[in-house]
């Protein structure tokens, strides 16, 4: 298999991975709701799901139409930072357990955790979100699709975290 077979395999492992993920945060949404969940920042919401969307479209249209050459080197350091995410990623979601979404839902109420990644940084699945949208790309020289999806994650991490704490400060 070539480079590019190969890319499109892993950026089809984390689409299924991101099927998961919604998987889960939709059993979590219909827990919270159950128990009086508020839910914030509905707005952003769909651009975050365009845009996370954006990130592996955009890989796979760069790497198939601009034909970068990967760089070994590159290829695997890029290769560990986004198993490193993934990872980071999944223990997110086991120490938030029910609380976890990929929505902004506060259980009125719920203890704010403050264990696993959480000890050390309020927002650990951002980071994730952070390292895995640029190196997910790098893994095969998509450097365009790299910095657009970086700059507007920016904009967007920037609203998402401020709606965030707000609806934990407001409904602690």
């Amino acid at each position: 298999m070539n480079g590019q077979v190969l890319f499109t395999v892993l950026v089809l492992a984390v689409g299924l991975e991101r099927v998961a993920e919604l998987v889960v945060s939709h059993r979590n949404t219909a827990w919270s709701l159950a128990r009086g969940g508020v839910e914030s920042g509905r707005g952003h919401y769909p651009f975050m799901v365009a845009l996370h969307t954006g990130l592996l479209a955009g890989a796979l249209v760069e790497v198939w139409v601009r034909r970068p050459d990967a760089v070994p080197v590159l290829a695997w350091a890029m290769l560990a930072l986004v198993a490193a995410a993934q990872a980071l990623r999944w223990w997110c979601v086991a120490t938030l357990g029910r609380q976890w979404n990929t929505r902004v839902i506060v259980v009125p109420g719920a203890p704010r955790v403050t264990g696993g990644p959480y000890r050390r940084l309020p927002h650990p699945n951002y980071v994730a979100v952070v390292v895995e949208g640029l190196a997910l790309p790098l893994v095969h020289s998509a450097w365009i699709t790299a910095a657009v999806f970086t700059v507007a994650n920016g904009f967007l991490l920037a609203t998402r975290i401020r709606a965030e704490d707000a609806a934990l400060t407001r409904l602690a």
